[in-house]
């Protein structure tokens, strides 16, 4: 099983952080500091509270005034670059070297910055440079909508790729593990300007955030986003790939209207064949295998979206779907092709799995075909 990312936070990478950390507070004590993190609580720590109680610890050592406190920070981050000058220029195929050090010092602007606005902000750009700043940017986005929401479109013209970055990632209406952004679910309106100047962007990280942001805005107001596909459909590769990406749960659902949009239209001559699951019992850490025919009895090539629903147990005894994509192409005319599909039931922990009866369909361009059962066993 891989390693917790939680563990990222650990004796080697504090003696790390202190070092730089002396850099600015020169008489740290760094016995005192390691002690105080690495309490008789740590090891029951998750991630998201370790970098908060790291935030915490660090209060204590720096200035109390919180723009003395932030001005060590920003100088922290200076005497950094000048030690290893890319760290904060890197191109856009990887985040930022000192992606460990942000999730402590954007916890702290988090806890200790939101009556300070013009100070954070100023941090909240520097910090973003190097690491990722979208969890606080949400909590200020909550505080000041509107001055915060002005802030990202302002930012989304910046000359770093990575405040760039977070003017779409960071007003996500369901980033995950952030808190919520509830007058961004009802209303996205405020969003468009910035993907709008965004969706050209040369940085590839950054046309993720805004192919990101139009799914999660698409689980709301699918209307919106179908607008936006309609206006910038063929406007550029990148930006095609933004759309369809954005798409991926109006996809996943079958909305017809995306499905035309995307080319992916009528189905009739698209028959299914001889469908076989060959493994009906499951033992947990094997995969399901199935199999099965598809015909294009059509007299021209037709493209197809193929997927399939995936019907989990729950504890409750009912049924949840998951949606997994196995091809999206031309099928020729008067064509039959045998489609084979592994799925893994390994133990993972993002999904608690349940002994009993599973399902399985083949979904065409958004059409559920038949159920077809298994059993998941010790």
């Amino acid at each position: 099983m891989a390693e917790p990312f939680k563990n990222m936070y650990n004796e080697q990478f504090l003696a790390l952080f202190t070092k730089d950390l002396k850099l600015v507070i020169l008489d740290l004590d760094t016995r005192a500091f390691v002690s105080q993190v690495m309490d008789k609580e740590w090891e029951n720590r998750e991630l998201k509270q370790r970098t908060a109680h790291i935030a915490t610890v660090l209060r204590r050592f720096l200035p109390t005034d919180y723009k003395d406190a932030i001005a060590k920070i920003l100088e922290l981050l200076d005497r950094i670059e000048a030690r290893y000058p890319h760290c904060s220029k890197i191109d856009d195929t990887k985040y930022g070297l000192l992606l460990e050090y942000g999730g402590i010092l954007d916890n702290y602007v988090d806890q200790y910055g939101l009556d300070d606005y013009k100070t954070s902000i100023e941090a909240i750009e520097r910090i973003t440079q190097f690491t990722s700043c979208e969890f606080v940017a949400h909590s200020f986005i909550v505080k000041y909508p509107d001055a915060m929401m002005a802030q990202m479109l302002v930012w989304s013209r910046h000359e770093h790729w990575g405040v760039r970055r977070l003017a779409s990632e960071g007003c996500r209406p369901r980033l995950p593990w952030a808190i919520a952004l509830p007058n961004l679910k009802k209303n996205p309106a405020p969003i468009i300007p910035i993907l709008e100047n965004l969706k050209n962007d040369p940085a590839r990280f950054v046309r993720l955030s805004v192919a990101n942001n139009l799914n999660d805005i698409a689980k709301d107001n699918p209307e919106v986003v179908i607008d936006l596909v309609k206006r910038w459909q063929g406007e550029s590769e990148e930006v095609d790939w933004i759309i369809k990406h954005g798409c991926r749960t109006l996809l996943k659902q079958g909305n017809p209207e995306v499905m035309e949009l995307f080319g992916l239209g009528s189905t009739k001559h698209i028959t299914i064949k001889d469908f076989q699951i060959t493994t009906p019992e499951v033992k947990v850490g094997n995969s399901l295998e199935f199999s099965f025919n598809l015909l294009n009895n059509g007299n021209k090539g037709t493209k197809i979206r193929l997927e399939y629903g995936l019907y989990y147990q729950k504890a409750n005894g009912t049924l949840s779907k998951k949606v997994c994509k196995i091809s999206e192409k031309d099928y020729a005319a008067k064509s039959t092709t045998r489609i084979t599909r592994k799925h893994s039931f390994k133990v993972v922990t993002t999904r608690k799995l349940h002994l009993g009866l599973h399902q399985v369909a083949v979904i065409i361009n958004g059409n559920e075909l038949e159920k077809h059962n298994f059993e998941l066993v010790e």
